[in-house]
């Protein structure tokens, strides 16, 4: 009995070892990539800046943008808080650079593509 309870104690550090481990892994720096999991949360904002944005706008976490004056999407919160833009997506964005089309998300596009910009922030 003494040695099934040394080998379950041992087996429950070591799962927890590997769950420090894991929870570590979550945390990262700005401006570097996503974690496999956060990636997934992710993708789906991503996927909005391509198909929108990608046109004129930086959308990863490095790169020039494609028109000079649409600002990289990873330099954003130099300005305000990202958050800041979730009434001008679910209202249409009517500013920005002098050529930029006007568009308007749905609640849930909103919310995935301000994740991803979150995401995506420089230091």
């Amino acid at each position: 009995m003494a040695g099934y309870i040394l080998k379950t104690a041992a087996a429950g550090s070591v799962l927890l070892l590997a769950g420090f481990g894991l929870l570590a892994g979550c945390s990262r720096e700005a401006g570097e990539a996503p974690a496999a999991s956060e990636a997934s949360a992710t993708m789906p904002g991503r996927q909005i800046a391509e198909t929108l944005c990608a046109g004129c706008h930086a959308i990863g976490i490095e790169g020039q943008s494609p028109h000079a004056d649409a600002p990289p999407f990873r330099t954003l919160s130099e300005k305000y808080p990202v958050r800041l833009l979730e009434e001008a997506l679910a209202e249409g964005i009517a500013v920005g650079h002098e050529d930029m089309p006007e568009f308007q998300l749905e609640a849930d596009q909103v919310e995935q593509l301000i994740v991803y910009l979150e995401s995506i922030q420089a230091k």
